[in-house]
């Protein structure tokens, strides 16, 4: 499109090379369309950002389901999002279709294409290496929710933790029980490219800022590691030397956990290694493990995107939204003062 004006149904119909009623039966999702068809259609609607009226969708009628997108479907704190978002559709006559991906760009846009294809009326997401760009198209087509992005959108909803609090939280924790050799467990790099906006990131540059603020550059330790518990167990055995942190601040919980069994299998406790974590987890609260965390409340992030979502669908609004959780600190026995000497 060369000017301002909106995509219409004619414009999809010239760009696809078929009828206006064909485009019409893709958006329907009528049957005898063939795949190619839809195929050329959903591509023509794609590069023209062209958005069906809310007449077009009556037309088809709702599918009375919504997607959700999930990174590593093991990880406990996704478990609480999907609870809340489960409890919130009570009631509501719609169903939750659960598509899992691996937490890249690449995945994570076959994952919400095929939900879209499916002609959910709607899509929850956490998905932090999707180009801002495509959500935006994505957006623009039909209502969405994305988790944990710090994105200024402008055609779909945020909702997220307050990571830069929750990081100050944890560091201030850390700093008044007297640690200065705090080491931070994170993610890699791509999920923590500076600017990005994803809490893996936001949280690596409050550990950064904290440590520089507390005049402890020299003592800046940053431990990259991968998804799962026992990769961040493997990643902190190799840390608890003789040059090891006194305490060790995980990106989430799932690491943080990792970190206390690692901890654990070198025979050491909280006393030679504090560790703290952030999520807040079922099983953080457990008195055999009793991890320190941030809790950012997943069962509200669920529950939040859900009503965000069906506001979307009922057209009660189309201005996006940015709804921020507030982090509180959970101190329990995984952290300890420094000892005296």
């Amino acid at each position: 499109m060369t000017d301002a004006r909106a995509a219409t149904i004619e414009d999809v119909a010239r760009q696809a090379g078929v009828s206006r009623a064909a485009v019409s039966k893709v958006i329907r999702n009528a049957y005898g369309v063939s795949p190619a068809m839809r195929e050329r259609v959903n591509a023509a609607i794609e590069a023209l950002d062209y958005r069906p009226r809310v007449a077009a969708r009556a037309m088809r009628g709702s599918s009375f389901t919504l997607g959700i997108e999930l990174p590593h479907i093991g990880n406990p704190f996704f478990t609480k999002i999907v609870a809340g978002a489960t409890t919130a559709l009570q009631g509501t006559g719609y169903q939750l279709i659960i598509a899992p991906a691996d937490e890249n760009g690449d995945e994570g846009i076959r994952a919400l294409g095929a939900l879209a294809d499916r002609q959910v009326d709607g899509i929850i997401a956490i998905s932090p290496l999707v180009s801002t760009e495509w959500l935006e198209r994505l957006g623009a087509r039909m209502p969405v929710v994305m988790i944990g992005r710090h994105d200024r959108s402008e055609h779909y909803d945020t909702v997220t933790g307050d990571d830069a609090e929750g990081t100050r939280l944890a560091m201030t924790h850390l700093f008044e029980l007297g640690h200065r050799r705090i080491a931070h467990l994170t993610r890699s790099e791509d999920v923590t490219e500076p600017g990005s906006g994803t809490p893996h990131a936001i949280r690596l540059d409050g550990y950064l800022a904290g440590m520089r603020s507390a005049g402890l550059e020299d003592e800046i330790r940053v431990v990259r590691t991968g998804m799962t518990e026992d990769a961040a167990r493997l990643d902190v055995l190799s840390l608890l030397g003789d040059d090891r942190p006194t305490a060790i601040f995980a990106g989430n919980d799932e690491l943080a956990l990792g970190a206390l069994r690692a901890v654990g299998e070198a025979g050491l406790s909280p006393a030679d290694v504090s560790v703290v974590g952030y999520d807040d987890v079922d099983i953080a609260s457990h008195p055999a493990i009793s991890l320190t965390t941030i809790d950012q409340s997943g069962v509200e992030m669920g529950d939040r995107a859900i009503r965000l979502l069906l506001e979307r669908i009922r057209d009660a609004r189309t201005e996006p939204t940015h709804f921020s959780v507030t982090p509180a600190l959970k101190a329990r026995g995984s952290t300890r003062a420094v000892p005296a000497g």
